[in-house]
């Protein structure tokens, strides 16, 4: 399987790679997102350690019935060859109605096909009122005039 934009990244190549992530965890489609993963890839996710495909399936499915109403950015942090490195922020609630905003940073890894083949993820919650949001917006994804992270002040 070929999944461009393929490294080495480019300026005009590494963006694009960020913001098909993004709109591919906005989706919640579980199984959707671990395409863009090898079979073997391995994650750390804050404190989960992570390996294959059908254990990304499992985690994202239990992560966002968890984290409802679900809204993230992405920003290019950096990039050399065939890793990237992100920062995102998102907002959602638990079942109780608590509204949070998670901050963190992603280090990608990819193969020559695109996929990626290691994700380290660094998370912090911040719980905030409804009010306090900031990632508002109708449907799955974010508009292309939406404001970047850097313009949101986060």
């Amino acid at each position: 399987m070929i999944r461009p934009p393929l490294p080495p990244f480019t300026e005009e190549t590494a963006p694009l790679k960020v913001r098909a992530a993004e709109d591919a965890w906005n989706s919640q489609n579980a199984e959707q997102v671990a395409q863009a993963y090898t079979p073997d890839c391995f994650w750390r996710n804050r404190t989960d350690f992570i390996q294959g495909r059908k254990d990304i399936i499992a985690f994202l499915t239990r992560k966002w019935q968890q984290e409802q109403d679900y809204r993230l950015v992405k920003e290019l942090w950096g990039f050399q060859a065939n890793r990237i490195a992100v920062r995102f922020s998102y907002e959602w609630h638990n079942a109780a109605g608590q509204w949070f905003r998670s901050y963190g940073n992603e280090l990608w890894e990819f193969d020559e096909s695109g996929l990626m083949r290691r994700r380290v993820a660094s998370i912090n919650d911040l719980p905030i009122s409804e009010a306090d949001r900031k990632l508002l917006w109708t449907g799955a994804r974010r508009p292309d005039d939406f404001p970047s992270l850097s313009d949101l002040g986060l």
